[in-house]
């Protein structure tokens, strides 16, 4: 529940068939080239013809927003992704194996949570210069610590579970017990901090490449277009309102999936608090 407002499961399966649908066929419903250079359709209003007018380059904006949640969105999965698959298998092997391998892991993972995650994006990504592969592996570099840590804690939960002494008892392999009880009790909580991130993940790329260290022009993105759009405010308004409220719009649903998620793995909430 977000403010009192609660979302359904068919809400949450709308939300996301419709998302993704958009996503897809982006390419096929933008009605114009979204890179198109037309200097004598500069700064058209909001027309029929163009939905949300053109930019200060004639580039009709409807296209280019189609587009920019692409080149947006699709860098936020690609980096949940990659740090999924980095993160969770490192959190999963320092909380089931112990040791001196935990103690040497997590030592690493609390030198990258000494800095907040801005700033350690911001400043790989002007190391490493702009543009889009940059950017993913600098934000790739501050997100993959939060799965890791959040793997091992609940490894370490399940590890004393009755049931886990009991499975070794019985001669249950250690691969047997990651795969069939500590993976699945995993999932679950990975699933909803991804989903929660991905609205802070989508600001990031936004915000890294408002500032110049993410996408490059003619490359359509939300972040990219509020720059580009700053200095043509006073006159066109709507090209730094639009790509604002589309950014706005996709970090609401993603936080709106992931307490719908949160609520749903919430054991206490299931058993009726008890």
């Amino acid at each position: 529940m977000i403010n009192g407002f609660r979302i359904t499961k068919p809400g949450i399966l709308l939300l996301i068939g419709l998302f993704f649908i958009t996503i897809i066929i982006a390419p096929y419903i933008a009605p114009f080239d979204p890179t198109d250079v037309k200097m004598g359709d500069r700064l058209k209003p909001i027309s029929l013809e163009h939905f949300f007018g053109t930019d200060h380059l004639g580039r009709d904006v409807f296209s280019r927003i189609l587009a920019g949640a692409q080149t947006t969105v699709g860098t936020s999965f690609l980096v949940l992704a990659i740090s999924l698959l980095i993160g969770v298998p490192i959190g999963l092997v320092s909380g089931f194996v112990g040791g001196r391998l935990d103690r040497f892991l997590m030592r690493f993972v609390d030198a990258f949570m000494a800095f907040p995650d801005y700033i350690v994006a911001i400043i790989l990504s002007g190391l490493l210069g702009p543009g889009i592969f940059n950017l993913v592996f600098a934000i790739v570099m501050v997100k993959w610590i939060g799965y890791a840590r959040l793997a091992r804690s609940t490894v370490l939960t399940e590890k004393q579970r009755d049931y886990i002494l009991i499975a070794k008892v019985n001669g249950v392999g250690p691969m047997n017990i990651l795969r069939r009880h500590m993976i699945p009790h995993v999932l679950g909580n990975v699933m909803v901090l991804a989903t929660l991130d991905a609205g802070k993940i989508i600001l990031m790329i936004a915000s890294l490449s408002y500032i110049g260290l993410g996408a490059q022009p003619p490359i359509p993105e939300w972040g990219a277009m509020l720059n580009e759009a700053k200095a043509f405010f006073y006159n066109a308004p709507h090209l730094m309102l639009i790509p604002g409220l589309s950014i706005m719009v996709i970090v609401l649903i993603f936080n709106l999936v992931g307490d719908y998620l949160r609520d749903h793995y919430d054991v206490k909430n299931q058993n009726g608090g008890k």
